[in-house]
């Protein structure tokens, strides 16, 4: 008897589906703020992203042939992560603190890199709690600490997304 569509399709998959909501986000930098440490924001993440890579392209056209793109430079996107907040705004006041590093307000001369870049690394886990995917991003920063939004009506809780900016990133072995 023929195997369904269905079927064949189920049979694909040799195991189950990443979900993503099973992640972890670990935060390695010099940069505190009054004993806070990037290691305590491990729980906090709310929402990450595994990050892109893309090409820069310059378009060439030959004789009669269509044009053709060929990439010339790697391209590696910004990183947003989402923070939950906690009532003594912690991680609020760390950000601020880590932004400060990075260009001081009194002098707006940035810093030495070396001297406020951290690496961030993101794991992506299966149902069984097993890492399954790792990816370490390097010379990672803050270049935006977004708004938190005031609002009498809002029930809830606060989000911070922070904005990263980094050299590159490699996927770690399995």
């Amino acid at each position: 008897m023929a195997v369904s569509k269905f079927q064949e399709f189920k049979n694909s998959f040799k195991t189950d589906l990443a979900r993503p909501n099973r992640f972890e986000v670990n935060i390695s930098t010099k940069v505190s703020y009054a004993g806070f440490q990037a290691r305590d924001l491990r729980l906090r993440c709310e929402t990450a992203e595994l990050p892109s890579r893309t090409y820069a392209t310059a378009e060439q056209k030959f004789g009669s042939n269509p044009i053709e793109k060929y990439p010339y430079q790697v391209q590696f996107n910004d990183l947003n992560l989402t923070f939950v907040i906690t009532d003594d705004m912690s991680t609020k006041y760390f950000f601020d603190g880590w932004m400060e590093a990075v260009v001081p307000s009194f002098r707006y001369n940035p810093s030495y890199k070396n001297d406020y870049t951290g690496v961030i690394t993101i794991s992506q886990f299966d149902v069984s709690d097993k890492p399954t995917y790792e990816i370490e991003l390097f010379d990672a920063y803050p270049i935006a600490v977004n708004q938190l939004d005031l609002d009498w009506s809002t029930e809830g809780h606060h989000k911070l997304t922070v904005v990263f900016a980094y050299t590159y990133w490699n996927q770690l072995s399995d």
